[in-house]
């Protein structure tokens, strides 16, 4: 790929766009906070001194997007046709979708990429004077359409499994296999958990088992927890009811997060502690086939 952003000199210039077609340019953008839960807690209730933090954050955001061009060297002045924040709020953390428009001879990406950082550090500013430890971070570019260029659209989250796990009975340790068939609208073959319901096969992904190793619970292997799919990669209790996943041959699509834990509970028992109560999913499965160890996980 040939850059333009240097002259016959060598130096840094701003591209001359002049020649280009004006088109219809969009851009969308993520990028989220990390905090406290109780810092979560105090902005859902409206209880941060300084006021509404999302209602001036989503300002802060449109008000970055109009100055990325004073900002970023390079950046040409962009008559905005549009600008929008969006937030998804969850236990310890706002995600923060920006998307931005305009009709012109060059793309919007940058100005939505400025949003979602604002949007952030405007929350950071709102609430750091009770939790100083926020992170912000993965901020990127998910879709750009317009140009020369044509459409962007980053590629699905993936993750992997790590193990298929299997039990003849409930309530009981799982044990790994080397691949699993899963039946449509039933789960895995011969798995006590299987059925024409909606908690057909469980997943549950091994940064919950190292939480379990920094507490001191030791001897944990893939099945520990009664799941049927260990996985990595994805942070599995933050994908909404509803969400479809492919998963090696087949198409699953979650039904619960979390469920509650049986009193008494065999695996608690035995492991010292159980996990899937909180950070465990369930789905169905809507297209059966072959789940391998190896396999990756898109959320489609």
């Amino acid at each position: 790929m040939e850059f333009t952003h240097f002259n016959e000199e060598g130096r840094a210039h701003m591209v001359e766009v002049g020649e280009k077609d004006d088109t219809k340019r969009i851009a969308v953008a993520k990028g989220r906070i990390t905090m406290k839960k109780e810092t979560v807690k105090k902005i859902r209730d409206g209880l941060i001194d300084k006021g509404d933090v999302l209602s001036v954050a989503q300002v802060g955001g449109i008000m970055g997007a109009k100055k990325t061009s004073d900002l970023i060297p390079m950046c040409h002045n962009i008559n905005l046709t549009g600008a929008d924040i969006r937030f998804n709020i969850g236990e310890d953390f706002v995600e923060v979708e920006a998307e931005t428009k305009t009709v012109g001879k060059t793309g919007v990406e940058m100005e939505a990429l400025m949003a979602v950082s604002i949007t952030c550090l405007t929350i950071y500013d709102m609430c750091k004077a009770i939790d100083r430890e926020m992170t912000i971070g993965d901020v990127k570019l998910m879709k750009k359409t317009g140009g020369k260029s044509g459409t962007f659209q980053r590629k699905k989250a993936a993750g992997k499994v790590l193990s298929v796990n299997i039990s003849d009975r409930k309530g009981i340790v799982k044990e790994p296999l080397e691949e699993g068939l899963f039946i449509e609208e039933f789960g895995l073959d011969k798995d006590a958990h299987s059925g024409k319901w909606h908690r057909q096969v469980s997943l549950l992904g091994i940064e919950s088992f190292e939480k379990m190793y920094y507490e001191g619970i030791e001897n944990l292997h893939p099945g520990s927890f009664a799941e049927n799919i260990t996985t990595e990669g994805l942070v599995l209790y933050e994908l909404p009811v509803g969400t479809k996943l492919v998963i090696g041959d087949t198409i699953q699509e979650v039904t619960q997060i979390g469920k509650e834990c049986h009193v008494g509970c065999a695996i608690s028992q035995k492991v010292g502690k159980c996990v899937m109560p909180k950070e465990g999913i369930f789905t169905k499965v809507i297209k059966g086939g072959i789940i391998r160890k190896g396999d990756l996980i898109e959320i489609i």
